[in-house]
């Protein structure tokens, strides 16, 4: 429980916004879960293809720093939420990524504003115990 307190504690804004996605894919993916193989290995092979090309992508950079174990399977998963997202939504009435139905969306905003309360907390409760 420590780590995790620890790791919420010094989240950056980048990886703030990354949970947040993950949260928001996770609601939709959640209510509108289609359970038909085809769209699941259709994402899969897509996010092979353009995972390996975001890795070659970065490593073949000038100035490439190595990648984390993390940073790789993050290059995977983007793509594979991405390409999944885009099948479940499809013809629902989705305007960009907003569910046409405000409860859903309602939802999907509420979570993450309490995925950042709780680092807000996290990170006021370790200024206080410093202070």
């Amino acid at each position: 429980m420590r780590d995790l307190t620890a790791y919420l504690r010094g989240l950056t804004l980048p990886r703030i916004v990354l949970w947040c996605y993950l949260v928001w894919y996770l609601v939709t993916a959640g209510l509108y879960f289609d359970p038909a193989p085809l769209l699941w290995l259709t994402s899969a092979g897509l996010s092979l293809v353009v995972g390996f090309a975001l890795i070659l992508s970065v490593v073949c950079a000038p100035q490439a720093t190595p990648l984390d174990r993390w940073q790789m399977f993050r290059l995977f998963l983007i793509p594979f939420c991405v390409s999944s997202f885009s099948a479940l939504v499809k013809d629902r009435g989705f305007v960009l990524i907003f569910s046409p139905r405000a409860a859903e969306t309602g939802l999907a905003v509420g979570l993450c504003a309490a995925f950042l309360l709780l680092v807000t907390i996290m990170r006021r409760l370790a200024a206080s115990r410093l202070a």
